[in-house]
């Protein structure tokens, strides 16, 4: 099975960590978001993924230089201007005739994408989403359907109190060649807003699936912390990251990771390969990735520290993200 991943944006909203690292490629507990979602692909049976391009093209092609995920093939096409997301579809499947799955390259999820997949053809559906339950969906795209799962509407950014569901589009999708093939080529098409809600005038085409799957779009600051502590807490899995080996209660260590013994290590924590704890060191519910180092005496709570970063001596940091290689010291 193919699956077509639209990762073209800026990630505006995550600056200064995408100022040059794509929000794809940021990691998620010391993973790369994208190779979390690739995993995830191939386990429900995806071997070939196109990935849809736009922003710092060239991270990903390094990334993926040969051309290879663990079995998976991995490809991609670049979009010179943004075609939106239809567009951008309908660019990346160029040459493929057969069905596709698609999802947006900043939604972590453990959705069951094979039921998802069944239940699109036990319909005899063109096109089925993915929908995921919100406690305040007036932020989304609302997505109403009759009890089989046919969609009757869409419902774009509701006022409070005012949608007719809590269930969203949750970015993930199932679509027929047909569905392809009435996409304008090379022109900007949203699939949200012009592909989907023109299938409703063709009854038992378009269909939705509701899960209760983990979901989180980690395009925020707020959202990508949040994504951190979940992956961290085990509510996609555990251990929290590939080669993580669990030292004490709920605290994970990769690699060459080296732990004062009179450090405070509490957890849930992960410890990088090559990170450090100093003497008197506090950490508690934080990632450290890589060469991360906490120098004696410090706190570190609730926060992640990227590749390289590094926390001073008797300094405390709370709820906080450190970039990649950056030094903390307030005095």
């Amino acid at each position: 099975m193919k699956a077509i991943v639209l990762v073209g944006g800026e990630g505006t909203r995550l600056r200064p960590l995408t100022y040059h690292t794509p929000k794809p490629l940021l990691p998620i507990v010391n993973v790369p978001f994208l190779e979390r979602q690739l995993s995830w692909l191939a386990g429900h049976g995806v071997d070939e993924v196109v990935l849809s391009l736009g922003y710092l093209p060239e991270a990903f092609e390094r990334h993926f230089a040969s051309g290879r995920f663990g079995a998976m093939r991995v490809r991609w096409v670049v979009e010179r201007e943004p075609l939106g997301t239809a567009g951008g579809i309908r660019f990346a499947a160029d040459g493929i005739d057969e069905r596709v799955v698609v999802c947006n390259g900043d939604v972590l999820t453990d959705l069951d994408l094979t039921a998802l997949v069944r239940f699109h053809d036990e319909r005899a559906a063109e096109a089925t989403i993915a929908l995921t339950r919100v406690d305040d969906p007036s932020a989304f795209g609302v997505v109403p359907t009759r009890d089989d799962g046919e969609v009757v509407a869409f419902v774009e950014k509701p006022p409070p109190g005012k949608a007719p569901t809590n269930w969203i589009n949750a970015g993930t999708y199932v679509l027929e060649p047909s569905v392809l093939a009435r996409i304008p080529s090379r022109l900007t098409v949203s699939i949200e807003r012009e592909t989907f809600p023109r299938m409703l005038d063709m009854p038992r085409r378009l269909f939705a699936q509701h899960s209760d799957a983990y979901w989180i779009d980690i395009g925020t600051p707020r959202k990508y912390f949040e994504a951190h502590a979940d992956v961290l807490a085990g509510r996609v899995g555990l251990p929290p990251a590939p080669g993580a080996v669990e030292r004490a209660a709920a605290v994970w260590v990769q690699g060459d990771a080296a732990l004062d013994r009179d450090a405070r290590v509490r957890g849930p924590v992960l410890v990088g390969d090559g990170a450090s704890i100093g003497a008197g060191a506090d950490v508690a519910e934080s990632v450290l990735g890589p060469r991360a180092v906490v120098e004696p005496g410090a706190r570190v709570l609730r926060s992640v520290l990227l590749d390289g970063a590094r926390v001073e001596r008797d300094e405390k940091i709370v709820d906080t993200v450190v970039g990649r290689d950056a030094r903390l010291d307030c005095a």
